[in-house]
């Protein structure tokens, strides 16, 4: 999703569980010639959404769901360059990854009499792994868990 990313949402469902968001991201240069921008659909399920106490607080003890993600550049492409002999690659694209996480959530509500702008302020935590790291895990038993995971850190504020 990048170092940095923003973008919108919108929750649904029974206690809005079910979550949607289409994010745009930064990358930094870093061990690259240039700095790319990512772009991500996302979809997330919170089953539980606990209220600790009648402080405002809610903990959100698990968050998962899947998300679509590409990087625009010309170094990643939708089918395999004429470059490489037929089949070179066992997979499709470059373009576009595919993830799947688990995570945990705090939110606060902020109070009616307080809110100007902001309905509540979410912190999260996440771990994921993408199609092609979760291919290696499986063909190649050399490949430690710790090789293959990611963790993001966020924050969302809920304006409506």
């Amino acid at each position: 999703m990048g170092l940095l990313s923003m973008g919108f949402g919108w929750g649904y469902g029974y206690h809005k569980s079910w979550g949607t968001h289409l994010l745009v991201g930064f990358i930094p240069k870093n061990h690259s010639t240039r700095a790319k921008v990512t772009c991500t659909l996302k979809e997330t399920f919170v089953p539980w959404h606990p209220e600790l106490g009648h402080s405002g607080w809610h903990l959100e003890p698990l968050s998962c769901g899947l998300y679509v993600n590409t990087v625009f550049g010309h170094e990643f492409w939708r089918s395999q360059p004429k470059r490489y002999p037929d089949k070179y690659y066992e997979f499709l694209s470059t373009k576009f990854r595919f993830n799947i996480f688990l995570g945990q959530q705090i939110t606060r509500e902020i109070p009616n009499r307080h809110r100007k702008f902001v309905k509540n302020v979410t912190a999260f935590y996440e771990i994921s792994t993408c199609d092609i790291y979760l291919r290696q895990l499986f063909m190649d038993s050399s490949i430690k868990l710790n090789d293959i995971i990611g963790l993001s850190l966020g924050v969302k504020m809920q304006i409506f």
